[in-house]
């Protein structure tokens, strides 16, 4: 159930990507992280096939070694074409540079302190998607994550309801077969897709953020 003071539509447009803002210090209970991935299965998937799994990681020693992949992940990423510390350097408008700053800020934050969130969660899907090809290869890739994001995304809502935090994060993938290794996940059967930290926010009054007009993104009928 939401709190009285989140409507629906403040839950969808001011659930951020929080980093800076994760408190390090609270541990969260798992009832309340079943909870989330109770609302989470509740999502649509394709063919109704609910092949979605989620490993769940309080461990400190896990946290850590999954940090330590990110870490190494996030030294390359840094320096990687299109990257936000790329975009941030490059862009010339004012408030969005200032915007892409702050992101890089608070994602090199996350990247020094990711093994002290307190939790880390997993999706998985089965299969291995680079496995794909082909003209269909596409039809796959979309029905595969078209089945594990919504799922994690109803995750990411139903934790802000509750005073969570969460973050999407991708980079540990660059090493996900160690991530593997070190979470039991049998790496020929299940391919990971993200890893989303979680705690309790500092605050839980987030604004809405500054994005592209509806006239930049929205075509209709034709492009």
């Amino acid at each position: 159930m939401l709190p009285p003071e989140l409507s629906v539509a403040e839950l969808l447009t001011t659930t951020r990507a929080v980093r800076k803002r994760l408190n390090l210090e609270k541990s969260v209970e798992p009832e309340i992280i079943e909870e989330c991935i109770e609302t989470a299965l509740q999502a649509p998937t394709g063919g109704n096939a609910q092949s979605w799994q989620f490993v769940v990681v309080y461990d400190a020693a896990i946290r850590a070694a999954l940090a330590d992949l990110y870490k190494q992940a996030w030294a390359r990423y840094r320096e990687s074409p299109g990257s936000v510390f790329d975009m941030a350097d490059t862009e010339s408008q004012g408030a969005r540079r200032d915007q892409l700053h702050r992101v890089a800020k608070s994602a090199d934050y996350l990247a020094a302190n990711l093994e002290k969130v307190p939790v880390h969660v997993i999706p998985c899907v089965p299969g291995r998607v680079e496995r794909l090809s082909g003209s269909y290869a596409s039809v796959g890739l979309a029905s595969i994550y078209g089945s594990i994001l919504p799922a994690t995304w109803s995750f990411m809502l139903a934790a802000r309801a509750r005073g969570l935090g969460t973050c999407w994060t991708t980079a540990h993938l660059m090493h996900e077969q160690e991530a593997a290794e070190i979470l039991g996940i049998p790496f020929d059967k299940f391919t990971q897709v993200a890893l989303i930290p979680t705690a309790y926010s500092v605050g839980n009054t987030f604004k809405v953020s500054l994005r592209k007009s509806i006239d930049d993104v929205m075509h209709v009928n034709t492009w």
